[in-house]
């Protein structure tokens, strides 16, 4: 005989799910609609003509093209020969009152070049840049130098001296970045910024393939910082002009030879004490 079966049926309760963290919002893009280039004549462009005698394009207009500033919010005070205290004095006020959503920032290198450098003075000058424009609502990007003696060919006592000069300028730069927390490009660190096709026949300025690289370097931090690009950077050669084999000489001819006599003439002191020192060191 069989007896009877009781069946005892059991609610098993699944484990909670665990919490999930609440979603990050995303913040929104920044759209700059209002631009500002800084500095000396690589800032103005030089390096980088437009057909027709047209003059110089440069980093600036690039760099407003991928981030969709219009010509009307687009302004480049800069000039060939500027030092930091020329931006400070005579060109930040015009970008104070531009209002810029975005500055960049290209000067120091013509500093390293006079007899009365001072790496604290630059130093002082361009926290005050940084600062007068933030007040402004301004995002400010400095660069930091290349060691430009790997690309202009000088003899040995001459190319350290200007490494030197590169490196103090280098130190004061980095200093005023970090204190005051601002991006910033790092030349040195540029991928083929050491590469001739970089550079212009005077080998002081870049040539539009080096304002490119130049641009591409600028709109990469500004993206870090929250602003759109919505038009990347090409890094492929267009919309200027190569300049001719006669266009090189009379450049050379008329404004490489006659500048390199006059900063030679204010460099050299300096670069002969390095050379003694270097002599005495032995």
């Amino acid at each position: 005989m069989v007896g009877d079966v009781t069946v005892i049926s059991v609610e098993v309760t699944p484990p909670p799910e665990p919490a999930r963290p609440p979603l990050t919002a995303v913040p929104p893009r920044k759209h700059a609609r209002r631009l500002v280039v800084l500095g000396d004549s690589t800032a103005v462009g030089l390096g980088d003509p437009l057909p027709a005698r047209g003059g110089w394009r440069g980093v600036g207009p690039l760099v407003a093209a991928a981030l969709g500033v219009g010509s009307g919010g687009y302004l480049n005070p800069s000039f060939t020969g500027a030092r930091m205290r020329c931006v400070l004095t005579k060109q930040v006020p015009a970008a104070v009152a531009h209002r810029a959503d975005v500055a960049l920032l290209v000067a120091g290198m013509n500093d390293t070049l006079r007899p009365d450098f001072d790496a604290a003075r630059i130093a002082a000058d361009l926290t005050e840049v940084i600062r007068r424009l933030r007040e402004a609502g301004t995002t400010v990007v400095p660069v930091r130098f290349h060691d430009h003696s790997k690309v202009f060919r000088l003899p040995p006592s001459l190319k350290r001296a200007l490494s030197a000069r590169v490196a103090e300028l280098n130190a004061a730069i980095d200093e005023v970045v970090a204190r005051e927390g601002v991006p910033c490009l790092d030349l040195d660190a540029l991928p083929g910024a050491y590469d001739l096709s970089a550079w212009s026949v005077d080998r002081l300025h870049p040539s539009e393939l080096g304002h490119r690289m130049l641009a591409d370097g600028f709109t990469g931090l500004l993206a870090e910082a929250g602003f759109a690009v919505p038009e990347p950077v090409s890094l492929t050669c267009g919309g200027g002009v190569e300049p001719s084999a006669a266009g090189h000489v009379g450049w050379l001819v008329l404004k490489g030879i006659p500048w390199l006599c006059r900063r030679g003439r204010e460099f050299l002191p300096y670069a002969a004490v390095i050379m003694w020192n270097s002599l005495r060191s032995r």
